[in-house]
């Protein structure tokens, strides 16, 4: 089953219910999420593209190029800006930085490190702070520490989501490790 494409989801915020914990427990479940995927998965398919998209490795190189702008957003939820910061649409950080050449368990724990700091900012915000909010850019909607941060748990399983796929297609293509 092939799934959406991230710029082609819709996202609905319109919820009251305090759900950050929840979020905090998902966001924090990545990276256990991550490597028990990844010790699954032959180390050859690593770094084999499918249909000339990213490798799995670059694929979690891909979340650990998102998190300072994940923290960024943050601070400028916080700092009460109309608009939280920009991305590039294009992923020319992801696309240039050789993720396939570098070490599996570096790349795996550059992630815990950098999520780890995401996470020791969010524990930290009081019930209000969870309800501030600023404007996506892309999408033009206003939104809460709570849905950025659901916003960012449903991009990582996103990804999480195409490195299983990835691995099913590599499996069935036979790939040679």
């Amino acid at each position: 089953m092939k799934q959406i494409k991230w710029f082609d989801r819709t996202f609905e915020f319109s919820f009251e219910q305090n759900i950050f914990p929840s979020i905090i427990e998902r966001l924090e479940g990545t990276s256990i999420r991550l490597n028990h995927k990844i010790s699954q998965i032959p180390s050859g398919y690593l770094t084999v593209k499918h249909d000339e998209n990213w490798s799995i490795q670059e694929n979690i190189g891909h979340l650990i190029d998102l998190e300072p702008l994940w923290q960024g957003r943050l601070e400028d939820i916080l700092n009460d800006k109309e608009y939280m910061r920009e991305t590039d649409l294009t992923n020319r950080k992801t696309n240039l930085a050789n993720h396939n050449e570098k070490d599996i368990n570096q790349l795996l724990t550059n992630f815990i490190n950098i999520r780890e700091k995401t996470l020791n900012a969010l524990i930290k915000l009081s019930e209000a702070e969870v309800y501030k909010y600023a404007l996506h850019p892309r999408l033009k909607t206003p939104m809460r520490i709570m849905d950025l941060f659901l916003f960012v748990a449903e991009h990582d399983d996103h990804y999480m989501a195409r490195i299983s796929e990835l691995n099913t297609l590599l499996t069935a293509d036979n790939k040679t490790l």
